[in-house]
């Protein structure tokens, strides 16, 4: 569909001025309706531009302003509305258009129009982005689901301002009792989506730039030298249990991120390294040293079914993993403390059921730091870009040092 803007040079008042209307073609039909309440004369209309000239010196005002306002706001109207029938898959009929023309475009609200482009968003983001961000993105569109449905507040781009912002964080707080963390990767999925969709001429509507959420900072868990040591060597009677255990410690040796460890295959390997495409940071031709336990770990499962090595699904793997840490005697009491809003949430529990596959990475940038590796090397092979994330390893490092030093050398 197209939309176009010019004068009737036929119906000339008696002022001189003639009607502006707007001619729209619909599958090769046309659809002419006036521009209410908008006039100029023939010489101060300008046929490129489809508006209307201010008067030059010594002309009376025309109301270019006024006027071209009005044929700006239809133009947007008229393009939200045609943007509503696409992703709708609606046929845009003649008497379909006739019919929205007939009221008030600016005061209709496009049903839907929030919801098909945040489908849209996530098909377009599998091109770009890894697995683990397109399920996060799925699960926040359900929680939005959710949340228009328990509060009745109706989620479109012009309803996306402050007070959605209010509703969404007692929602999210008070209802249903999530963590500033989980809140603030609300926002940020939220904030990208807008952006996406702004970029795209889907919307004008900027409020949601003002959202802030913070993300409190949460506990660095990882296994300490004797710990891991003390999973790596355990014999376990399950063959699932071992494959789970073996995989997870070779992350621990080697710092590769769960889902590089999946895509990892034989050809990534060479003799006392390994060489793959980074997923998460897209680094190409990453370097990652063998010590001498991963390479124990990849000669265990050469030449077998499970060559390089035996993964599973994440989710299995972070319900196995905890059992493999418990049945390891991995527990020693723990607290985590989290933040609802201003509410402060302990929880203590054994070690072993705070153990994810994202542990496994965080155990050996700690160790490596504690056994001596420089930082610069450590972050060549994690590939860690920010230096605040990072600066959390070296200070728990520092710390656990502090310690040894207490406990040894301050007891003479």
């Amino acid at each position: 569909m197209q939309v176009s803007f010019y004068v009737v040079k036929n119906k000339i008042d008696k002022s001189g001025l003639s009607p502006v209307y707007y001619s729209i073609t619909v599958d090769g039909q046309r659809i002419r309706k006036q521009v209410k309440g908008v006039k100029c004369s023939l010489s101060q209309w300008m046929e490129d531009n489809q508006r209307i000239r201010p008067p030059r010196k010594g002309e009376a005002y025309n109301y270019h302003i006024e006027y071209n306002k009005k044929i700006d706001e239809l133009e947007t109207d008229l393009k939200k509305l045609f943007r509503y029938i696409l992703l709708n898959e609606i046929t845009s009929s003649k008497e379909f258009i006739l019919e929205k023309l007939d009221t008030n475009l600016s005061a209709t609200r496009l049903s839907h129009e929030f919801w098909p482009s945040f489908v849209e968003f996530i098909e377009k983001s599998k091109a770009t982005k890894v697995e683990r961000t397109i399920k996060s993105y799925v699960t926040i569109s359900n929680f939005f689901k959710t949340f228009e449905k328990n509060t009745g507040y109706a989620l479109y781009f012009d309803t996306i301002n402050q007070t959605f912002f209010e509703n969404l964080q007692e929602y999210t707080f008070l209802k249903k009792k999530y963590t500033n963390s989980y809140f603030a990767c609300i926002i940020k999925i939220l904030k990208t989506f807008m952006t996406w969709a702004s970029d795209r001429g889907y919307h004008d509507n900027h409020a949601y730039k003002k959202f802030k959420a913070k993300e409190d900072p949460i506990e660095v868990i990882f296994l300490t030298i004797e710990e891991l040591m003390t999973l790596y060597q355990h014999e376990f009677t399950s063959k699932k249990l071992e494959h789970v255990r073996d995989t997870y410690c070779f992350s621990c040796f080697t710092g590769l991120r769960f889902s590089d460890v999946k895509q990892l295959r034989s050809s990534n390997i060479q003799e006392d390294h390994i060489r793959l495409n980074v997923q998460k940071t897209k680094t190409i031709d990453q370097v990652i040293p063998l010590n001498n336990y991963s390479k124990a770990l990849l000669d265990k499962y050469k030449d077998t079914i499970y060559e390089p090595l035996p993964v599973i699904s994440s989710q299995k793997f972070n319900e196995y993993i905890k059992k493999c840490c418990k049945e390891a005697e991995i527990n020693i009491l723990v607290t985590i403390t989290r933040y609802i809003g201003q509410r402060r949430v302990d929880k203590t529990a054994p070690k072993y059921e705070f153990i994810t596959s994202h542990t496994a990475r965080k155990t050996f940038v700690t160790n490596s730091l504690i056994l001596g590796m420089k930082e610069i090397v450590i972050r060549n092979i994690t590939g860690h870009k920010k230096e605040s994330s990072f600066r959390r390893y070296v200070k728990i490092a520092e710390d656990f040092k502090r310690q040894e030093m207490d406990s040894t050398w301050n007891k003479i």
